[in-house]
């Protein structure tokens, strides 16, 4: 056990009713017996089930000390379950939400996808939000939703939930890369939009914002790099969807990413924050309707096209010896 009260090791044998009471909540103690069909209830877990209530076993503070991932189990099965907190267990919470620091990144990874990947990821992330475990997990994140100054970078990850858990409820397939490049996208806009402010080019401050905040996230939840690089991949692509001349769109639809990038320009369009119209030509553009109309490229108006700018005079021919 540590100093704080988490438990290192855990490993211990005995009664069935000790196994009961070592378990998080009374819903989760219940045993079935076999030889009469009957349900065995150590911990008042019936009543807890009829009543849709959360309980945690022991005493709050000192479960939530031995191990802190019981914060976020909790707030999952009440998302889950629609049940709602017992208010022994729910009070603490937001005052130990800090020791979540203490428990290993890969381990909070594996948490947050069970969080956002169990059909419910919109009632979990305002439930984090609510009990500031939001803010322990994804603190850049956290701090950028609480500048309000538009409404759209929390309307994006709401979205962007909505449609990871519309997907799971159709099991049609998800990927942890497109969840991180939602949750982690407003930091990473912001910073490049400071970078580009300093002069950077736009595709280039991207990755370099995109490499600053994943490198403090990790701090916090493991990144796999499988996961991570498809990531920066999406938000690398954002800039080159503004490019809607020439040749440069059919090879941007040839790109290995395009669907997930194009998707979360989608999210954006919704959200607020990218051109709508933008997304629609894109949307276009892979019907195959070559008529519609690009819209202008950020920069274009009033340059000069190389085949229709000025033509160069010629100098007069000089005649030999003269």
């Amino acid at each position: 056990q540590t100093d704080e009260g988490m438990l290192l090791r855990d490993n211990v044998y005995g009664t069935i009713e000790q196994d009961a009471l070592r378990r998080d909540f009374t819903v989760n103690a219940l045993y079935y017996n076999i030889s009469d069909f009957s349900i065995i209830d150590y911990a008042g877990g019936v009543e807890d089930l009829g009543e849709g209530l959360l309980r945690l076993l022991g005493d709050p503070e000192t479960r939530y000390r031995e191990d802190p991932v019981r914060m976020l189990r909790a707030v999952r099965f009440a998302a889950k379950l629609g049940f709602r907190l017992a208010p022994g267990t729910e009070s603490p919470i937001p005052v130990l939400a800090s020791l979540l620091a203490d428990v290993p990144s890969a381990r909070l990874f594996e948490e947050v996808l069970k969080l956002f990947l169990g059909g419910t990821a919109v009632a979990c992330f305002e439930k984090l939000r609510q009990y500031g475990l939001f803010a322990e997990l994804f603190p850049d994140t956290d701090a950028s939703l609480a500048r309000l100054e538009h409404e759209f970078p929390l309307t994006l990850v709401l979205k962007g939930l909505e449609n990871t858990d519309n997907r799971i409820h159709e099991d049609k397939p998800v990927t942890p890369a497109f969840l991180f490049a939602v949750l982690l996208w407003e930091p990473v806009r912001l910073r490049a939009a400071q970078l580009q402010a300093e002069g950077e080019a736009p595709y280039q401050a991207v990755q370099r914002a995109g490499g600053e905040v994943v490198a403090r996230q990790v701090q916090r939840i493991a990144l796999p790099r499988r996961f991570s690089t498809p990531m920066q991949e999406i938000w690398g692509l954002q800039s080159r969807f503004l490019q809607t001349r020439g040749k440069r769109p059919q090879r941007l639809l040839t790109h290995p990413r395009f669907r997930a990038a194009y998707d979360f320009l989608l999210l954006r369009a919704q959200s607020g924050e990218a051109d709508p119209e933008l997304a629609s030509w894109w949307t276009a553009f892979q019907d195959g309707n070559v008529e519609a109309p690009a819209p202008t490229e950020p920069g274009s108006a009033g340059r000069r096209s190389r085949r229709g700018g000025r033509r160069r005079r010629r100098k007069p021919a000089v005649a030999e010896g003269e």
